[in-house]
């Protein structure tokens, strides 16, 4: 199918209309005679620079066809790693908030009913006195009642407040550094950004892309800023004439395989294999990961379920066990 035509072809199968009138125009801008390199440059915020790049090189040495047939491949194993990754944390999201509904729920709209209950139980009984679990139960249900309000506008402020840190240089730079130092998720969030870097790597030097402009590329598309500094600096090594697994070895983000494998795929020109080779093994270390802590979390967040609502039914049974014992005497 020629170019043009299937660019229409493909515009009148899109869904979203954004997107289809984008793809019509850039039809036009190769009907008269632009590159769809060009065209496609003109679309940053669709079509991102690996996109452009790697279609501009398949242009220069007349393989456009096969460049499209890697970009692909290359979006749909993109795509593959999110959807597992986003399939394997919705669980453990949605439990989250289960939990956290259901501890609101009863602690603020329950327990402090309650505590009438209890006061008048003990007026009765002079002898009787509240357990302490019941005491600090109850003195928190009030506490979180009474200022629920006050307490949600604040944690939502909180939440404004970071959101807005982050989204600065040094805030995006320490977020993106705790990530990766994470105790539980730091070694998945690594594992994808080794897995990305080795795929975009692989597919521009596949595709023809000089390596500095390819570094360029990955360092944008790499998902961590600390990832893509240590990237933007074994760039610069690189065109001082050095080797480009000496300086991602320096940096510590990169592991020791990693860069042993991008040494010898300089040593032996076969640079590209050994990308494709890090890219699955992360890719099966990725799945490997988030099976392991998908089995990990669901035990953990029925425990956590379980303590909350233990410690909930616990203070509201002991005092009535406690009172029927000292009718029974």
């Amino acid at each position: 199918i020629p170019l043009l035509e299937g660019l229409e072809v493909q515009s009148e199968q899109v869904s979203d209309k954004g997107f289809r009138v984008a793809i019509r125009r850039i039809a036009e801008m190769v009907r008269t005679g632009s590159d769809l390199s060009a065209a496609l440059g003109e679309y940053p915020k669709i079509f991102k620079p690996i996109f452009v790049n790697m279609i501009r090189a398949g242009e220069a040495s007349g393989q456009l066809d096969e460049i499209l047939v890697r970009l692909a491949e290359y979006q749909e194993a993109t795509v593959a790693l999110r959807r597992e990754i986003k399939s394997a944390m919705t669980y453990p999201v949605i439990s989250l908030a289960l939990i956290t509904g259901i501890t609101l729920f009863l602690m603020v709209g329950i327990l402090p009913k309650f505590k009438m209950i209890f006061d008048n139980l003990m007026a009765s009984n002079p002898k009787a006195s509240l357990p302490t679990v019941t005491k600090f139960m109850l003195n928190l249900s009030i506490l979180m009642r009474d200022n629920f309000l006050v307490g949600l506008l604040g944690l939502a402020g909180l939440i404004i407040a970071l959101v807005l840190y982050v989204r600065t240089r040094m805030g995006e730079y320490q977020w993106h550094w705790l990530k990766l130092k994470l105790p539980v998720f730091g070694p998945l969030f690594r594992k994808v950004a080794m897995s990305r870097f080795s795929r975009t790597f692989a597919t521009l030097i596949r595709s023809g892309v000089p390596i500095l402009g390819a570094l360029d590329i990955v360092a944008g598309t790499a998902g961590n800023r600390i990832v893509a500094d240590a990237v933007i600096q074994a760039k610069e090594s690189v065109r001082q004439g050095n080797t480009l697994a000496d300086p991602l070895a320096q940096s510590g983000i990169f592991p020791p395989m990693v860069t042993r494998m991008i040494s010898i795929g300089e040593k032996s020109g076969a640079m590209e294999s050994l990308l494709v080779k890090i890219s699955e093994y992360y890719d099966q270390q990725v799945s490997a990961t988030v099976e392991s802590l998908t089995s990990l979390i669901e035990p953990m967040m029925i425990g956590v379920m379980g303590v909350m609502v233990g410690s909930i039914v616990l203070s509201v049974f002991l005092p009535i066990l406690k009172i029927q014992q000292l009718v029974t005497r």
